[in-house]
């Protein structure tokens, strides 16, 4: 077994806390499974790494087998004794009935707490509370191991061990171990790809004397796989304890890997083999250093701190030599004895040019004492150049240039060579015997003490990618997996990569009588049971569920009904919608009541509640009189009023009493972006069912989209705002706004991850308190930050409740949107908006 981290670097390493636990939706039709797509695994606090892992080996067939058919000792004195507790066994119980949901669950995604529960209980003893999350997959293996020792042949540690040899020197003695592994660890930093990171750590030290007749005092081992494992899995070392700081820290360099990976270099059977070829390499990178520094040489020309390509050195001088000198303008008038060229470079012309200028008489200009002289051209050139000596030097230029531009090309195609011999020195099929198809990618995203995992892992019936993050399994691709998994230039990379055997089909696809089974013909008949119990117990939530909604449907209608005939009569010309631009009017149209619209669809336009104000929104939040009145005044101040004299001087009136207000007493910023933000997502939601039922139901969904963006950006900058000032309530003000609004509207915007502009709005603002992390800040700070970054790089789409938006009564009292609305029809009763907006 692999070691584990030192208990120094374990309590500093890795102190996540526990995420909030997102909350289920409530009505159960959301959590229903659509036709066969993969069950997802709830997160039920700081369990996204255990989502992750689980998903990769339930979709090894082989190993669901043996996870769903595991028969416990009917005794305990059965069970092995080297284990010194009993949890594996009830963890492999709650691991069968887990894996059987996954199999045949009709919901959506399901609960994991038990399992999770016993297997963290194991680390509570320990003296670090927090463990890393390769600790838990380590006990997870163990556990597993131990539960399959009761049979001759583990089949766990058929499936996920295998054996290397270490060959090696001691102080100039030789030595030869073979050893068992189940993880392979790999180290990321100063490697580019996955190749170069095993060839590193199949070879440790200097080397020399084990291939060489005498004994030396060096020390270092070679390790050969002896027998791979069928199912393979490589640790990526992307954590790193910083001993200065006393903090770990993650590498995010990129780091590439392949879709298939042949690991004959790597085995015993081929050591020398290997070892020619691995002499062979190391001889053409040795030769291409030489031949990338004389490249660099006529790439970067020069002997200061600017260099420049020498080709282009060459073409700059040959510009120079055949260029002609313009003088420059003097602003007086020219003797008539002087040619109005000054270019020419004859004799004579030189001579007149000389005697011309002892003529002048020198006066003192003190406006124009700083111009340039007028013998000085416009631009560089030769002053004295003959026809030929330009011939001769262009020649000369145009030869040089040649030279160097071939000389370029060759080393360039030389260097060329070299990369395509290197990378082809194992494409022979004698070193093609051992592939390895990749199955899994385990990705990470955040810093070293805060993150979220999810997982790739390949559908071979489907010949595609699936993402697994938490409850959400989405279908995927290659590239999206490169763009997360790679590393490089974001927060997420792969951290465990888990490779199947290429020629051996039943780890993915299962034996014969497996293959022919499906669904809950799958399952033991204990499983069986117990999924189509938990099926039931679904089935009668949503019909209860169903029986509710049709319930409060009856009570709203007659609720509709008995206002309606209390309901004073209002004026029956239509009072179409302000359209006056300003950037939170756009909420009269749709905010609050898109809602009741379900019931409203054939309102006559005198009752529908899209023509309410933006001053009933502040009203009914009791908004202070200050804001009601400067919305109000910005109403009848717009000049889409100016029509008539009338109007005019209405709009007139209200900008004056504008201008009386001032700034500080009225804070518009509160109700143009915080009250806004859970109308905006409220009404993107009802707006989006309405489009469902036609598309001139609602209103342009882009436009909704890019108002709900821009919101959550400047609620998410405030906040940040708040955080950055240190101070204790600001802090907590700002944390606040975080989870209670942004936070909670992530979710929303990754419903779609083909909307690119919400996507790169989410990594902003993850990036912006991402940013923190290496920034000095007092104890509490820190703490409080550490503590809320797992819920914002949770990546999780559970939709998470907000409160239903205040609700107006279906009458309005203030007769000014009456009056309102009868000016706004008699004003732009022949004018379309332009845009909606």
């Amino acid at each position: 077994m692999l070691p584990h981290a030192s208990i120094a670097e374990n309590k500093a390493s890795l102190k996540r806390t526990h995420t909030e636990v997102w909350s289920d939706s409530p009505n159960p039709h959301d959590r229903k499974r659509q036709d066969n797509c993969p069950v997802g695994l709830k997160n039920v606090g700081n369990t996204c790494w255990f989502s992750a892992v689980i998903q990769s080996l339930f979709n090894l067939l082989e190993f669901q087998r043996l996870v769903l058919h595991y028969s416990p000792p009917a005794r305990m004195q059965d069970l092995p004794r080297n284990q010194k507790e009993h949890r594996n066994l009830p963890f492999m119980q709650e691991l069968r009935c887990l894996f059987s949901l996954l199999v045949g669950s009709k919901r959506k995604y399901v609960d994991p707490s038990r399992a999770v529960e016993i297997l963290k209980d194991a680390f509570k003893s320990s003296e670090s509370q927090q463990q890393d999350v390769s600790e838990f997959t380590h006990k997870l293996l163990d556990w597993l191991e131990d539960a399959f020792q009761i049979k001759p042949k583990n089949p766990m540690v058929d499936l996920f061990y295998g054996r290397f040899l270490a060959v090696g020197v001691l102080e100039g003695k030789k030595f030869e171990n073979t050893e068992m592994f189940g993880q392979y660890p790999l180290q990321v930093n100063g490697f580019k790809d996955l190749h170069e990171c095993l060839e590193a750590a199949m070879i440790e030290g200097e080397i020399e004397s084990l291939h060489s007749a005498e004994n030396s005092a060096k020390s270092g081992q070679e390790h050969w796989f002896t027998e791979l494992p069928p199912v393979l899995t490589f640790e990526l070392s992307r954590f790193e304890f910083n001993q200065t700081l006393g903090r770990p820290e993650k590498i995010h360099n990129k780091l590439e890997f392949p879709s298939m990976l042949y690991m004959d270099r790597y085995m015993d059977r081929n050591r020398d083999i290997t070892r020619i070829k691995r002499e062979e390499i190391r001889r053409l990178k040795e030769h291409l250093t030489v031949l990338q520094q004389r490249l660099e040489r006529y790439l970067s020309y020069g002997s200061g701190p600017k260099r420049f390509p020498l080709a282009d050195v060459l073409q700059y001088a040959m510009e120079f030599a055949s260029s002609k000198p313009v003088c420059t303008s003097t602003g007086e008038q020219p003797d008539a004895s002087v040619p109005p060229e000054c270019s020419g470079s004859g004799p004579q012309a030189q001579q007149q040019q000389q005697q011309q200028q002892q003529q002048r008489v020198s006066i003192h200009k003190p406006f124009t004492q700083s111009r340039v002289p007028p013998d000085l051209p416009m631009h560089p050139a030769p002053r004295h150049i003959t026809e030929e000596e330009l011939r001769v030097l262009e020649g000369c230029l145009h030869r040089w240039r040649s030279e160097v531009e071939n000389d370029t090309r060759d080393l360039q195609a030389s260097i060329s060579r070299i990369h395509r011999t290197i990378e082809l020195m194992y494409s022979d099929k004698s070193m093609m015997q051992a592939p390895y198809r990749l199955h899994a990618v385990l990705v990470h995203e955040g810093q070293a003490n805060a993150g979220h995992y999810w997982a790739y892992i390949f559908d071979p019936h489907q010949q595609r990618w699936m993402k697994y993050n938490d409850i959400s399994v989405t279908k995927s691709s290659w590239e999206e997996l490169v763009r997360d998994s790679f590393g490089g230039y974001r927060n997420a990379s792969a951290y465990c990569l888990m490779y199947i055997d290429d020629k051996k089909p039943f780890l993915i696809e299962g034996n014969l009588i497996w293959q022919m089974l499906s669904g809950l013909d799958k399952l033991p008949p204990d499983l069986k049971e117990y999924v189509g119990a938990d099926n039931k117990l679904f089935e009668r939530e949503m019909e209860e569920w169903d029986a509710l909604q049709a319930r409060k449907l009856q009570q709203e209608k007659l609720a509709l009904a008995t206002a309606s005939v209390a309901r004073q009569p209002m004026s029956t010309e239509p009072c179409p919608p302000d359209n006056t631009g300003e950037p939170f009017t756009c909420l009269n149209l749709w905010p609050y009541h898109l809602k009741q619209l379900f019931a409203q669809e054939d309102t006559p336009p005198e009752r529908d509640y899209r023509l309410l104000h933006i001053i009933v929104y502040f009203i009914h939040n009791q908004a202070p009189k200050k804001i009601v009145e400067r919305t109000l005044l910005m109403q009848f101040a717009d000049r889409n009023l100016g029509f008539d004299e009338r109007c005019k001087s209405i709009m007139k009136v209200a900008r004056a009493k504008l201008e009386l207000i001032k700034p500080d007493e009225v804070n518009m910023e509160e109700y143009e972006v915080s009250e806004s933000l859970m109308y905006l997502i409220y009404a993107y939601q009802y707006n989006k069912e309405l489009l469902a039922k036609g598309p001139y139901r609602g209103h342009d969904e882009e436009l909704i989209a890019h108002y709900r963006r821009e919101c959550l950006l400047k609620v998410n900058e405030h906040a940040a705002a708040l955080f950055e000032t240190g101070e204790e309530s600001k802090v907590n003000a700002g944390l606040s706004i975080m989870n209670e609004l942004v936070v909670a509207c992530i979710p929303l915007l990754l419903v779609d991850e083909m909307e690119e502009k919400d996507m790169v709005a989410v990594e902003d603002m993850r990036n912006r308190w991402c940013s923190y992390l290496g920034q000095e800040m007092e104890p509490n700070l820190q703490e409080k930050l550490t503590d809320f970054l797992p819920k914002l790089l949770d990546c999780s789409t559970e939709i998470k409740s907000f409160h239903d938006p205040p609700k107006l009564p279906s009458y309005s009292t203030l007769e000014l949107c009456e009056r309102y609305g009868r000016v706004m029809t008699s004003l732009t009763l022949s004018r379309t908006p332009a845009d909606g907006r």
